[in-house]
């Protein structure tokens, strides 16, 4: 279950988990970036430490369906029918408090949650069993917010239309019918061309390297294969045989292509954290 107050660790991404992440549906670090900017500007807790969370009245009105418990949620104006029937606090917390003495699992499913804002509803296609699963996680770390948006994102078939760069349908599959209004087709179109003009975190210092490079990069990665347990025979940043055989080892151990060259996919699993 969540922990009280729903503060967790609050851990934050590292700009490895972000190409890692993205290389899961073939797409650079930009794109990812671009949908994390749009949703949340960036960062998925807010300055209290719990998940970033938007409570949608509208959402808890069709989750909790006819009955006393809508009834009440109307009449404190916890529920509507039509979104844009009120506007929205700056903080949904204390309201979404209010809601989970009604009924906490609509409540829960009823909210937009973390870096990509999934809403709870969402959570089978996050790849949890119940959106308290998911809050759980989510008050853990941005990682697990970065890989149920990502989950979400193939689940709905969109991972296509990211990778053309086709914000419009995205948007329309990410956001809903009523993406145009709110302009998220045009601030993500916006925001993937800011990020194109900011170097990948995997480059320059994690360049495409293999048998005979020479560099600083080659020291790193053989520092990286000896601390996992694959030998290189010293860090003298010369990419020889006992390198590429411990990348080859290494890859293998990773489900990777064993080819015994270290580019974004094999950099973005050697850097990832145990």
């Amino acid at each position: 279950m969540y922990p009280a107050g729903f503060k967790g660790r609050a851990k934050r991404l590292t700009v490895i988990d972000i190409a890692r992440v993205g290389r899961l549906i073939g797409t650079g670090e930009d794109e990812i970036r671009a949908v994390i900017e749009v949703e949340t500007s960036g960062g998925g807790f807010d300055n209290k430490g719990r998940p970033k969370m938007l409570f949608e009245p509208h959402v808890f009105w069709r989750e909790l369906g006819p009955g006393q418990k809508r009834t009440t949620a109307e009449a404190t104006g916890l529920a509507y029918q039509r979104w844009g029937s009120a506007p929205y606090p700056k903080d949904s917390y204390p309201r979404l408090a209010l809601a989970m003495k009604i009924d906490a699992a609509a409540a829960l499913r009823s909210a937009s949650w973390g870096l990509g804002q999934v809403l709870g509803f969402n959570h089978k296609a996050a790849g949890y069993a119940s959106a308290g699963d998911m809050v759980e996680a989510f008050c853990d770390s941005e990682t697990a917010h970065l890989e149920a948006m990502i989950s979400f994102i193939i689940s709905e078939d969109l991972d296509d239309e990211l990778r053309r760069h086709d914000w419009s349908a995205f948007a329309r599959g990410y956001n809903g019918a009523g993406y145009a209004t709110h302009g998220y087709h045009t601030k993500l179109a916006a925001a993937f061309k800011r990020w194109q003009a900011i170097p990948d975190a995997l480059a320059p210092a994690c360049p495409k390297i293999g048998l005979g490079s020479r560099n600083d990069a080659v020291r790193h990665a053989q520092a990286r294969l000896t601390a996992l347990g694959f030998d290189t025979k010293g860090t003298d940043g010369i990419f020889g045989a006992n390198t590429r055989a411990a990348t080859i080892a290494f890859q293998k151990s990773a489900g990777l292509a064993p080819d015994g060259i270290i580019g974004p996919i094999s950099w973005a699993a050697l850097l990832k954290e145990n």
